[in-house]
This record gives C-alpha cells, structure tokens and sequence, in this order.
C-alpha cells in the first residue's frame, strides 16, 4: 500500500529548489521515475502509463526551462465505457523566461500546432481564446485544455515549494500546445517539434523529410503505404485503406 503523503526525502528536495533550473531538474526526475512524488499530483505516484513513451520529451523540455504540468498522446479508439475515445496530443507548461516562451510558440505555432497562452505577470492583460477540445467520446466533448487558472490554483499546484520559487512560476506564462488533429496522427508532429524546443532534436540532422506530398501508394495522413493490415494513424486513415481489393499488393 502507498502512503498518502510525500515522503520527508522528496518534500525537502522540492523545498530546497530555489530556480526554475532546479525545479525543472525536479520534474525531469519525477518523470523519470527517481523521485516519488511531486507538487500537485497524487503522493508517491509517477505519470500515467500512456505517458511512459513522452517521458523523454517531457523531461529534455523540464531541463530547457519548460516546465510541463500535464500531457496526453493522441489516441483514438474504444473506451472501458464502450464508447469511441478520441484523444487530441497536448502539453501544459509554464515559461518565466521570455525568449524561451517566444522560441516555443514560433516554433509550434509555424508547425501548425494549436497554442493558448496566458500572461500571469502582474498587470498582464487576459487572453480571452477559447480553451481548446482535447478529448471526446462518441463525439462529444470530454476534456478541455488552454482555460486561465486563477492565480490560487497556480498556487496549490505547487504546494510545498519555496515561495520565491512559487512567486516565479505562477507569475510567468502558461502555455498549452495541442495537435490539430485527433490520434496518432498528431503525435508525430507536436512531440518532434517539442523536441526542436528543447534541444532533444535537431531539425537539421532529419533526413526523413515530411508527408506533405505523399509518394503514390502512401497515405497522405500518416505516409504509411495503402492497402496494409494496420495498425492505422486514425479513422480517416482505415476509411481511405477500404473499398479496393488490391489483390496484387502484398500487405506488410
């Protein structure tokens, strides 16, 4: 059984963090799995297991400065409730240090990601966007991300910090990035231009190229070739693989 609270260990090592370096090294290690617990999220508990595979990303971007709050991958397909669950790919951060919040948003925002961001410096003026649907089931909206969070919340959420730090991270910016598209699909996308932010990966170095222009036969969602057994990057995908028996293609 796991105990209800932090342990003495982990509540001095988050108390003793005084900068956003050394909060963000914190949350690397969380995510990570060599801390148990971390501020706001239940004690002695480590991300969801869908998360296991962003761990990297989210960790190199806690590292950078980007400090994430919460995260899913795209998804789509039948729920415990016998539903049809669509999950959009998302992350929540928060940004105190201006050219890295302008880094962020240029590069997201050029790659076709949705993004709200809310400005909790003193005087700031309110964004007034809309949060942004991030989960349905049959259809209907389950899950929003991109809302304002009142300036108490922020604070709770890092409950147990030392207060110069909590001053820091609730009166910077707090930014959501969301793929436009729901499923796998909007994996690929958000998660390598996430990775361009953080300096896990450098566009300069790929040599796949995008799918943009599919070659003949490929998929123009995911460039997977048509006419193969899955799995399918979304609905669309296994819509346009049916309807032709491509007798003479050879499934991979």
């Amino acid at each position: 059984m796991k105990l209800p609270w932090m342990s003495r260990t982990d509540r001095r090592a988050w108390k003793s963090a005084r900068t956003i370096e050394d909060l963000g090294e914190l949350m690397a290690r969380w995510l990570e799995g060599t801390i148990q617990s971390r501020p706001g999220y239940a004690a002695r508990y480590g991300p969801e297991d869908e998360t296991t595979a962003l761990v990297p990303s989210l960790a190199a971007l806690c590292r950078a400065g980007a400090i994430t709050t919460g995260s899913q991958p795209g998804l789509t397909g039948p729920g415990a409730n016998g539903g049809w669950w669509t999950q959009r790919a998302w992350v929540d951060l928060v940004v105190t240090d201006r050219a890295l919040l302008d880094r962020l948003v240029a590069i997201v925002t050029a790659g076709g990601m949705l993004v709200r961001v809310h400005d909790h410096h003193r005087g700031a003026a309110r964004s007034t966007d809309d949060p942004i649907v991030a989960t349905t089931c049959d259809g209907k909206p389950t899950m929003a991300v991109g809302s304002r969070m009142r300036g108490v919340d922020l604070a709770l959420e890092w409950e147990g910090l030392h207060r110069s730090l909590v001053a820091q991270v609730t009166h910077g910016w707090q930014v959501s990035v969301v793929a436009p598209q729901a499923g796998s699909a909007g994996n690929w996308p958000l998660w390598d231009l996430l990775d361009e932010v953080s300096g896990l990966r450098d566009p300069a170095e790929d040599d796949w190229g995008t799918f943009d222009v599919p070659d003949p036969g490929e998929c123009r969602l995911c460039g997977a070739p048509i006419y193969h057994p899955g799995p399918y990057c979304s609905s669309a995908c296994r819509t346009a693989d049916e309807g032709d028996p491509a007798d003479d293609v050879v499934p991979r």
